[in-house]
């Protein structure tokens, strides 16, 4: 005998669609959103501040006040607090603030000096000290203030597939194996989190990002904002919208995943009795490609545009570090790059226009500082020539249906970027 069909409400928001509807009597809820000043946090704040009728209160937690005064919704509350002291001090200030939480979204994170000046996240060992202590000094503090939440919910990434390491299997599964070529601070984290859950009959959920793609005022580890100010200083200096790599990365498959989306779809998993215990890969599930992109991309800033000309172009060659690599047979696989956008930013009239630009439009900032952590971080993404095609198909068999055009979401996280100053008014607006 059939089953009965279950029924389901969803509703569209801007370009967002298909969020989900919840029962009006899931209200009055509290929540902590840790790392609450990062591009997560803060778009997961925005997201539980759109349904104050659901979270009454918000305890917002980062070692710096918001980035934004008074960007805080109606039902939040910013609390100064800094992880690396004890479990004994984060404990303290949580009781003393009378902090209460039915839910937790954590997002803290360090990011670790390179140690060779090259590679993001080669300092593997630091990074795992580092953040593993971030969670593990915040989760136990939680019962030292009487704290004890329904879920906590933990934002990892796709680096859990090995993806910054060289090729690895494709499309990316939940239940892929761990990758061990080296240390990774987001399998000691779910270790940490599986443990004090289990020890405290507490819910818990992983979610799994691809590329974070979202307007918030610091521009380190957002992809989004180099490639703005690439366009917007092309425009000035009347140059073309250079792709940096080969016709591999300008064709290759990959996956983005909106941040405000992502803070609708961690508030799902983590509400939600059908996804409890489980790790979700978290994406725009929209496909995207240099190829597509880059070209609208132009458009929207006036600019002609480059494609890669195998026949042309001369390319230097930088070699994965590991033979096999993630995915466990095929060779390192490499990356071509004829530029960088982190030279780019580096060079004397690009420097210059930059100061010219932010003159005339009085931007909050002056000079194009720190390229190798602004700009690194989307060299990675214009680079890669290997998939991220992380699967969406276990959410949506539980009942998430969200979807959001990532093009549609790099223009609007534009849009972002000129309401915070940080970018001249766009050609468009």
């Amino acid at each position: 005998m059939a089953s009965k069909p279950e029924l389901q409400q969803v509703y569209s928001k801007g370009i967002y669609h298909g969020l989900p509807v919840y029962p009006s009597e899931v209200k009055g809820l509290t929540a902590i959103v840790t790392g609450a000043n990062g591009i997560s946090g803060q778009h997961m704040v925005r997201a539980l501040g759109e349904a104050p009728e659901r979270w009454a209160k918000i305890y917002c937690l980062s070692r710096r006040p918001p980035a934004v005064a008074d960007a805080l919704p109606p039902n939040a509350v910013h609390i100064p607090l800094d992880f690396m002291t004890s479990p004994e001090e984060i404990g303290r200030v949580l009781k003393e603030n009378g902090v209460t939480a039915n839910y937790v979204f954590f997002y803290s994170y360090i990011q670790v000096p390179s140690s060779d000046g090259k590679r993001l996240w080669d300092n593997a060992d630091e990074m795992v000290r580092v953040n593993t202590l971030l969670l593990t000094n915040f989760l136990e503090a939680l019962p030292l203030a009487s704290i004890m939440p329904k879920n906590i919910m933990l934002q990892t990434g796709a680096k859990n597939y090995g993806v910054h390491l060289g090729p690895a299997v494709s499309p990316q599964d939940e239940d892929d194996p761990r990758i061990l070529l080296e240390p990774n601070f987001y399998a000691s984290q779910e270790d940490s989190l599986w443990a004090f859950c289990g020890k405290h009959g507490i819910n818990w959920s992983v979610a799994r990002p691809s590329w974070v793609v979202g307007a918030v005022p610091d521009a380190a580890m957002n992809i989004a904002y180099p490639l703005a100010v690439y366009a917007t200083v092309q425009k000035h200096l009347g140059r073309k919208l250079e792709f940096p790599s080969d016709i591999i990365s300008w064709e290759n498959a990959q996956v983005n995943s909106t941040a405000l989306m992502n803070g609708y779809f961690e508030e799902w998993a983590a509400l939600s009795p059908q996804a409890q215990n489980e790790a979700f890969n978290t994406t725009d599930d929209c496909m995207w490609s240099w190829a597509r992109f880059w070209p609208e991309f132009a458009k929207w800033f006036g600019l002609e545009y480059t494609r890669p000309d195998p026949e042309k172009d001369q390319y230097q060659e930088m070699w994965n570090k590991y033979d096999p690599p993630p995915r466990g047979f095929g060779g390192p696989g490499n990356m071509k790059a004829r530029f960088t956008l982190t030279s780019w930013a580096k060079q004397p009239e690009v420097q210059a226009a930059w100061r010219e630009i932010a003159t005339k439009h009085g931007l909050i900032e002056k000079e194009l500082r720190d390229p190798d952590r602004v700009f690194g971080f989307a060299d990675a993404a214009l680079l890669l020539s290997h998939p991220i095609q992380m699967r969406m198909g276990k959410a949506r068999k539980l009942g998430w249906h969200g979807f959001v055009d990532s093009s549609e979401s790099y223009r609007e996280t534009f849009e972002g970027f000129v309401k915070l100053n940080m970018l001249p008014q766009l050609p468009w607006q």
